[in-house]
């Protein structure tokens, strides 16, 4: 095993744990400390720079950011059950107080006579458009509905994301000077790739909800709803009510979002039945605690056999209980326990049980290939599709995702329309931009608040339950307060505030070692990677994040760092007696579309 190199970006970039995982590689620990601070406008313009839609997601963004977070590591020993610091929920904070912002918009170049059709105003279309506008380029986006935004508005219950924050936040992208054709539903690939467009971009999401061909299904088919669709005619208003016993079908986000929609609704018995056991199920954890907090059981191990039904009216549902078990293979599989079926009773059914791609209106002779499951063959990272002016984004690429990764979607595809009307290779990809910089403002002083909070996660306060239950437009989730915005702010450790290492100046006293709360800090003989985690003072055990190591010292020894559970608290710095030790801030920015993600020669020309 290799040693890793320390000098490149990508080294620190990976301990900044939740700027990592983010798929628009947002930097957390910046913005973090600007809600701490008080700085809400700034905190907000830099979440909109990487991830163009803060309000939206700071209420449903899917947290891969949260997972990653060290907090949730190192409280591991102290805490029942230590958790991350609440990063989704303080973004909510910098967009809920962060005031007139529309100032701090990009400015619009000269037009540059380059005409974008984006197909779906959803978050990939949106963030292509937010990226190409200020370069000069006309963007036009074509959406069946009357107004921006995509499953962002049709699949989110409002009681998750109110309709004033979807407006807002795609407005300050149709301000920028969007030609927004609402109510023009694309149906002819052929018929656009005929008009004079330099590139198209297709963001239309994954629009069909899969079914369930068991008895009963086509007999009582009047009580059984496809669950995005009925989510969007319960956003849209056409649905209003439903059955008093309800059984939503599926373990993901959107069969969440059904139950949770049909309580409010009318549903007095509203049931969750999974084929999968409860630990499986694709929804994230917090929307599964929210569903039972509202009353609502999930019932796992259960696999649909019919729709019961008299005379087409629908009267429950039969399962066969399963249990899961390996084969000799180790392949995970459902085996029936033998007992006797389960009856459900209800009156109305709510199918959520995936979704699929669905592009009848790309006609199969028009140049873009499909694989055998029905999604684009797309370039690794550029999106482009087998026609080169043509391009993918969001769910309509990849399949079924979540927001903030059809966000990350929209920004390389720009980057790669942007190359190709350039005449540039577009896999040739844009690195990012990155610095460090010394937070030292006296001898044991730093510009940044490195104690170490004790506070466990604190709890965003919810609306009474007889009023959000009640309503469907009643915003259940209220966010924090200043005052608690602050405390949950000071427990980030500030992972982007690297401990940087002099080995020239190291006297080799091990003071560092001593005092470090953590025992992160080791002094032994040099060796490889694999070698050195069995000689530390504490176990590296974990294999995804590298061991930072220095140059040989001039006993011959070698300075060892596990990064895993650095508390980024400087203590080692401030007790160094010769400065080798410093705490310098990193600053990773992913390049954007525009003459920094060009070639050198074309960027000078564009200057």
């Amino acid at each position: 095993m290799q040693l890793a190199n320390s000098a490149s970006p990508a080294y620190f970039h990976k301990v900044v744990d939740c700027q990592w995982a983010c798929p628009a590689h947002t930097p957390v620990p910046e913005y973090i400390r600007l809600i701490g601070q008080g700085r809400y406008a700034d905190a907000y313009m830099v979440n909109w720079v990487s991830n163009v839609f803060p309000g939206i997601l700071g209420r449903t963004c899917d947290r891969p950011c949260e997972p990653a977070c060290r907090r949730g590591r190192v409280e591991e020993s102290n805490r029942e059950k230590p958790e991350p610091v609440a990063i989704c929920r303080l973004k909510r904070v910098a967009a809920d107080n962060k005031g007139d912002v529309r100032a701090r918009m990009p400015a619009i170049a000269p037009p540059n006579g380059r005409h974008i059709a984006c197909v779906g105003a959803g978050p990939a279309s949106l963030t292509v458009a937010r990226d190409l506008l200020p370069l000069g380029y006309e963007v036009t986006v074509f959406d069946g509905e009357a107004q921006a935004g995509g499953f962002i508005r049709s699949q989110i219950p409002h009681f998750r994301l109110p309709e004033s924050v979807i407006d807002e936040e795609t407005g300050y992208i149709l301000d920028l000077g969007v030609k927004f054709e609402s109510g023009k539903r694309v149906d002819s690939m052929q018929a656009l790739l005929a008009q004079d467009w330099d590139a198209i971009f297709v963001g239309c999401g994954a629009p069909r909800g899969r079914d369930l061909d068991i008895p009963g299904r086509r007999e009582a088919a009047a009580d059984i709803h496809i669950g995005i669709d009925w989510l969007a005619s319960v956003s849209f208003g056409h649905v209003t009510s439903v059955g008093e016993r309800v059984i939503v079908l599926g373990g993901g986000n959107t069969a969440m979002d059904c139950c949770r929609s049909a309580r409010r609704l009318g549903g007095r018995e509203v049931t969750v039945i999974v084929r999968s056991g409860f630990a499986e199920m694709k929804a994230s954890p917090w929307e599964k605690e929210d569903a039972m907090h509202e009353g609502i059981p999930i019932l796992d191990f259960h696999v649909p056999k019919a729709f019961e039904h008299d005379n087409g009216k629908l009267t429950g549902m039969s399962f066969e209980r399963v249990v899961a078990r390996r084969d000799a293979q180790g392949r995970r599989e459902l085996v029936p326990t033998g007992e006797p079926d389960v009856f459900v009773p209800c009156d109305t059914v709510l199918v959520a049980v995936g979704q699929e791609n669905a592009f009848p209106w790309i006609e199969p002779g028009c140049g873009i290939a499909f694989d055998r499951h029905g999604l684009p063959i797309l370039g690794k990272e550029t999106f482009q599709s087998s026609l080169p002016q043509v391009f993918f984004g969001g769910d309509a690429a990849l399949g079924p995702k979540n927001i903030i990764t059809a966000v990350a979607h929209g920004h390389e595809a720009a980057v790669s329309i942007d190359r190709f009307l350039n005449g540039e290779d577009v896999r040739q990809r844009p690195p990012p931009t990155s610095s460090l910089m010394s937070q030292k403002m006296g001898i044991h002083e730093w510009s940044y608040h490195n104690d170490v909070s004790v506070d466990t996660r604190f709890k965003v306060p919810w609306a009474a339950a007889e009023r959000a239950l009640a309503d469907i437009r009643v915003e259940v989730e209220l966010g924090f307060d200043a005052a608690t915005a602050f405390k949950e702010a000071s427990r980030c450790l500030n992972c982007d505030v690297q401990t940087i290492f002099n080995r020239d100046t190291c006297i080799e006293c091990d003071a560092c070692m001593d005092i470090c709360p953590m025992d992160c800090i080791t002094f032994t003989a040099a060796g490889d990677e694999a070698d050195l985690r069995t000689r530390l003072n504490a176990p590296a055990l974990d294999l995804a994040q590298d061991l930072y190591v220095s140059r040989e010292l001039k006993t011959g020894r070698v300075m060892v760092k596990d990064e895993d559970v650095c508390l980024h608290c400087g203590l080692c710095a401030e007790r160094c007696p010769t400065g080798a030790w410093d705490m310098q801030k990193f600053l990773l920015e992913t390049t954007q579309a525009g003459p920094c993600a060009r070639d050198a020669s074309t960027a000078t020309e564009a200057a």
